[in-house]
């Protein structure tokens, strides 16, 4: 118990922890003055026991009552005050810390680690630890602090007594014991399947399309339905598991509670202890009952703490992309790749490419599915790190440069297109917050979308869809890169940029990508043959290594791969129905 409560308040930032320790201080002075109730009724009872009450006598009583619950008041107030702001606090900012570290994780990370889980880390896990851990913090220490005053007081009144209420905490601390290891198993498992019904559901949400074009709702229902139940068994298994170790608790807590008031009478019976400290014996085991019994419930919660916290520092204990760089300017932008080789889970992607981008040129990169393109251009604008050689970009090595200072010069349009859940406006002005809408708008014309825009309900204030629900592909894409026009990098990577759109919005598209592209450094991934056949250089990557560059037409005397792909595409296009 004592050891998570200390790696979560390890995990907090220093001042939030500053703020539990503070919290956990004054919770302290709360169970003192709590148990002023004690000598004050110890003073009235004396009083009626000598037939010694006077309007002094009860007017001592009263001040002291009203102490006690004034000042427990005032510190409980202040205690869960400085506990609620460490907890929401520092989820905030555990948050924006989880956020930061992924921006900043290699690319493979996404691949290795589902959707669900990252969002169900930084989504239910921050939410537990969120609303859970600040309750569960205050109601556990301020009881075990209560109880601990209580004992010592007891120990003071009557040192027989308050061995018998050692022993007995003893045993409820070894039961507690035994509920939080099974508290430990439970709650993994819980957090486990809260992750899976996240991906469950984003699954189902993103494939819904095409669950509907194949006519398998019922299969992918029923792949999301036991999410579900796995969830509901899940959390229903770690209640009723717990259940019976916060009954014996209870139970021991009253059994205790009863042997301390039977030892206090035959005490007094045996003329052992007198009458007015017996008395007092019974009044203190009702209190230990009350305030142990509550902290001893919430302390299974402990567990689903503990592990938030670890699947939180899993994420932000996985090891970041060296970003650490130096704020570094290119004098060109000529991209240059030595030798470069990557694996990704032992199979190697990229094996031993060498190659030249010169600034202003653009380079065509084709080849059969799953030979290396894409990943080439995440190595080429590190999205990873190559395992060998390096990537140079006006001549220095592409790991010099700060991660901030390094995508300056990069703009990029992909295939599949993500608009945020907001204005047209500010999805274009994305990478340029504080744009005026004279800009946004002249970004637009040159991407070939302010017409289709000003159709919208409310223009360039129209809020779209998450993700750009609410638009057609051709219209995301060019808003994307119109989105890419605004930040006018002098690099562009556009992968399959028009793989997906339809002739009706392929010359508009075609249009924007001339705009966007106009004396840039070009590195494109591209099926269609006019996309390709004007670049510069054509590199065709198989196997992970160049099987062939060159101009189209030098590669078209060459009888390989390039002229293989540019024929079958040409036979493509002539069928006709």
């Amino acid at each position: 118990m004592f050891k998570i409560l200390q790696n979560f308040f390890d995990f907090c930032n220093k001042e939030d922890r500053k703020r539990f320790y503070a919290s956990i201080l004054l919770s302290l002075f709360q169970a003192i003055f709590e148990a002023l109730k004690i000598p004050a009724i110890y003073l009235m009872i004396k009083a009626l026991l000598d037939g010694s009450v006077s309007a002094k006598t009860c007017l001592a009583c009263l001040g002291i009552m009203l102490v006690s619950i004034i000042g427990a008041g005032a510190f409980k107030s202040k205690a869960t005050m400085l506990q609620t702001e460490g907890g929401y606090n520092t989820c905030a900012e555990k948050r924006m810390q989880l956020a930061e570290h992924l921006r900043y994780l290699p690319m493979g990370y996404y691949n290795e680690n589902s959707l669900g889980r990252i969002m169900s880390v930084t989504t239910n896990t921050m939410q537990n630890l969120e609303n859970v851990a600040t309750r569960v913090v205050m109601i556990v220490c301020s009881g075990l602090l209560s109880t601990a005053v209580i004992t010592v007081m007891i120990l003071v009144f009557d040192l027989r007594i308050g061995l018998i209420l050692c022993g007995g905490l003893v045993v409820f601390f070894a039961i507690n014991s035994g509920m939080m290891k099974v508290s430990a198993d439970m709650a993994a498992r819980k957090l486990e399947k809260d992750s899976a019904l996240v991906a469950g559901v984003i699954e189902y949400i993103r494939g819904i399309f095409e669950v509907r074009t194949f006519g398998l709702t019922g299969d992918q229902s029923r792949s999301l339905n036991t999410a579900i139940d796995e969830n509901e068994q899940a959390n229903s298994a770690m209640e009723l598991k717990l259940i019976p170790f916060m009954t014996l608790q209870s139970f021991w807590l009253k059994a205790l509670g009863t042997v301390i008031v039977l030892a206090s009478v035959l005490m007094y019976i045996g003329g052992s202890m007198d009458l007015l400290t017996a008395i007092i014996m019974v009044i203190s085991a009702y209190l230990i009952y009350a305030q142990l019994d509550n902290a001893g419930n919430y302390s299974a919660l402990l567990r689903t703490v503990d592990v938030s916290v670890r699947q939180a520092k899993e994420i932000l204990d996985t090891p970041q992309m060296d970003i650490s760089g130096k704020d570094i300017k290119p004098a060109h932008c000529g991209i240059a790749a030595e030798n470069i080789t990557f694996a990704y889970e032992k199979r190697r992607i990229i094996d031993g490419i060498s190659l030249d981008i010169p600034e202003r040129t653009t380079t065509a990169i084709v080849g059969p599915s799953g030979g290396g393109k894409t990943t080439l251009t995440s190595l080429l604008s590190r999205f990873w790190d190559v395992d060998g050689g390096r990537v140079t970009l006006g001549g220095i090595d592409i790991r010099e440069y700060s991660m901030d200072s390094l995508m300056r010069n990069y703009s990029f349009v992909f295939q599949r297109v993500y608009l945020f859940a907001d204005t047209v406006a500010n999805n274009i002005r994305f990478g340029q917050p504080e744009a005026s809408m004279e800009k946004v708008i002249e970004a637009a014309k040159k991407a070939c979308c302010h017409d289709f825009i000003m159709q919208l309900a409310d223009g360039y204030d129209t809020v779209i869809g998450e993700g750009g629900a609410s638009l057609s592909g051709g219209e995301k894409q060019r808003i994307s890169i119109a989105r890419a026009i605004m930040k006018d990098a002098p690099i562009i990577v556009l992968d399959e940029a028009t793989a997906n759109v339809d002739p009706e919005n392929e010359a508009e598209l075609m249009k924007a990508i001339e705009a966007l592209t106009r004396e840039k450094t070009i590195i494109m991934i591209a099926h269609r043959l006019k996309t390709v056949r004007s670049a510069d250089r054509i590199i065709v990557i198989d196997g992970g290594r160049i099987a062939e560059q060159g101009t189209h037409d030098e590669l078209m005397q060459a009888d390989g791969i390039y002229r293989s792909f540019v024929e079958s595409r040409r036979e493509a296009a002539s069928w006709r129905l």
